[in-house]
């Protein structure tokens, strides 16, 4: 793709967020200069960042920045003074929940694939895990999380409303089923439907969308039993499709599957728009100190090139990221003896991108953990 001119909004939010963006960055800088295209950034506020300089998780100036993106790259959203404190009416999570919404995001992917070099880091036996690579599609705009809430002034009663509507499943199952025609034909759908009408509502529309893609077998797991065989067996999974929490709570189980949680990324897609972050998350014990691992905002960074349609590109970034895992230039939480900093792991990929093997990176003199600059 030549002479292509991108807008992305960028919101590097609370905790790493914004040292792992700006590796994104500078990943970013890399492919306009190999592929010929360029990316307009505007930054914008959000979560406890955006609470304590303006009072709102989501400023209206942020929310227009997004609307007028081609794409929205993402840091990280939350912080301590609020997690510690459920008084607090006011939350970093609310502005995330707002943007979804406002943006209609309804289909959040993560995509876990391991790599060969950091089985040995994950607490799963390398026969369990070897050769996982999975997707998971979880609808994001309905469910428990956005239906009424209540809790009585005495603070003894609440209740949380769990609504799904079919205009709200459709989407993503078709997206789901027409992601699993294109990898091995299986989608997996995770629901409670032996309790819940919700979950018989889920399966209920997949049955009817299923003839329309007759080559993909469709079936059906327990969330509780799911939990168990992504531990037990998580090969046996290729494509699946659940409910917005139980997406929240079995894509973070699967995501210790590779390693290392800061190796996953996720995009949020909606008809117009769509969003790209790291699901770490925003780990303020790590803010300011350099060992944040900027790969999955990276990864993301590499979703959000094959959104814009540039695929070589996504390609080659993704390939960069391998090359520097298989080398182990990495943070700390993949190697604790010989490790580098979140911007020396960021500039390696960076520069691979645009010199790959011609790098003026010594990969042997990485190895033996040597100087790395020849």
């Amino acid at each position: 793709m030549s002479n292509s001119y991108f807008k992305i909004a960028v919101l590097p939010g609370d905790g790493i967020g914004p040292e792992v963006v700006n590796e994104s960055i500078k990943v970013l800088d890399a492919v306009a200069e190999v592929f010929q295209c360029s990316f307009q950034f505007s930054y914008g506020l959000m979560g406890a960042d955006a609470i304590f300089k303006t009072g709102d998780p989501l400023p209206d100036e942020t929310l227009k920045i997004c609307k007028d993106s081609d794409a929205v790259l993402f840091g990280a959203i939350g912080d301590p003074v609020f997690d510690n404190n459920p008084e607090a009416k006011v939350r970093p999570e609310q502005g995330l929940l707002k943007l979804r919404k406002e943006l209609g995001l309804y289909a959040n992917i993560r995509p876990l694939k391991t790599y060969a070099s950091l089985i040995d880091k994950s607490p799963l036996k390398r026969e369990i895990i070897e050769g996982t690579d999975i997707q998971i599609f979880r609808e994001l705009v309905s469910g428990i999380y956005f239906g009424e809430k209540f809790t009585d002034p005495d603070g003894k009663y609440a209740y949380d409303v769990c609504k799904y509507s079919t205009e709200e499943i459709i989407p993503i199952a078709h997206m789901a089923f027409k992601e699993a025609e294109k990898r091995k034909k299986k989608l997996t759908l995770i629901d409670k439907a032996n309790v819940l009408d919700t979950s018989r509502l889920w399966r209920k529309t997949c049955q009817k969308i299923a003839p329309q893609y007759p080559d993909v077998q469709l079936d059906y797991i327990f969330v509780d039993n799911a939990a168990m065989q992504l531990v037990l067996n998580p090969k046996q999974f290729d494509v699946i499709l659940t409910e917005n929490m139980f997406g929240d709570i079995i894509s973070d189980e699967a995501s210790v599957i590779g390693g290392s949680i800061g190796l996953l990324p996720s995009a949020s897609i909606g008809e117009e728009n769509a969003l790209f972050e790291p699901i770490h998350g925003s780990y303020p014990q790590a803010k300011g100190k350099g060992i944040a691992n900027p790969v999955a905002s990276i990864l993301s960074t590499a979703m959000m090139l094959d959104y814009l349609e540039i695929p070589e590109a996504a390609e080659k970034l993704r390939r960069a990221v391998e090359h520097a895992i298989e080398n182990k230039y990495v943070t700390v939480d993949l190697n604790a003896e010989q490790h580098y900093s979140t911007a020396e792991v960021g500039s390696f990929i960076a520069d691979y991108i645009k010199y790959s093997e011609k790098s003026y990176y010594n990969f042997e003199n990485v190895r033996i953990g040597k100087s790395t600059i020849v």
